[in-house]
């Protein structure tokens, strides 16, 4: 599943981050190439095209300074106003994550000249979700999986192959994959039983 295709690029949301990642170049005067790995709300959305999300989680593949002041403003398709900015306090050492991840990412051209935007494969992101497992988290779980973008077995068997690079205890952690895993599988049901295919990606 790799190309543009799976990519919701055009929404108000995907241009707010084109934007963001457009300023947050023209600040560093960057002159290499820096890889940005995206995960969190804006790369489910990125995917689905439903998630609504201000915070961009975005990991950087070098020394980044990130300037709090640095926001986009953006008018949602309901006609709802966005602010979207860059979580500052966002660190994937506190979250499940694979050692491949950022190996597996998959490249979506934003226009961004310097900045490679990286998004988290779509079982990454899934299996990032499981450390903390807020309802928000459950839902993008879900929605992965009802567009067949990932799976529960192919959940499981990521999370069980990135438990031993976890930092902090597994008791909460392997509750938590057990209701994730519960979550997905409800969600495999609910696309089998109403027919869903894979959603056509090149909105």
């Amino acid at each position: 599943m790799a190309g543009q295709q799976l990519f919701h690029t055009h929404t108000a949301l995907a241009e707010g981050l084109r934007d963001l990642l457009r300023q947050l170049e023209q600040r560093l005067s960057l002159s290499r190439a820096v890889n940005v790995y995206l995960a969190g709300g804006m790369a489910v959305h990125l995917y689905t095209a439903s998630r609504v999300t201000t915070d961009v989680d975005a990991e950087f593949g070098g020394r980044i300074f990130l300037p709090n002041d640095l926001m986009v403003e953006v008018t949602l398709e309901d006609g709802s106003p966005q602010v979207i900015y860059f979580d500052t306090n966002y660190n994937s050492t506190f979250a499940l994550m694979h050692e491949d991840y950022q190996e597996d990412s998959i490249p979506v051209d934003l226009g961004a000249g310097y900045l490679r935007l990286r998004v988290l494969s779509p079982v990454d992101l899934a299996v990032s979700k499981v450390s903390r497992l807020a309802d928000n988290d459950k839902e993008d779980i879900a929605a992965l999986v009802r567009l067949g973008l990932t799976s529960a077995d192919e959940i499981e068997r990521r999370a069980q192959s990135a438990l031993g690079g976890y930092v902090g205890g597994q008791a909460m952690l392997l509750l938590n994959l057990r209701d994730a895993l519960a979550v997905a599988r409800r969600a495999e049901f609910e696309r089998v039983k109403t027919g869903a295919g894979t959603k056509d990606q090149g909105a």
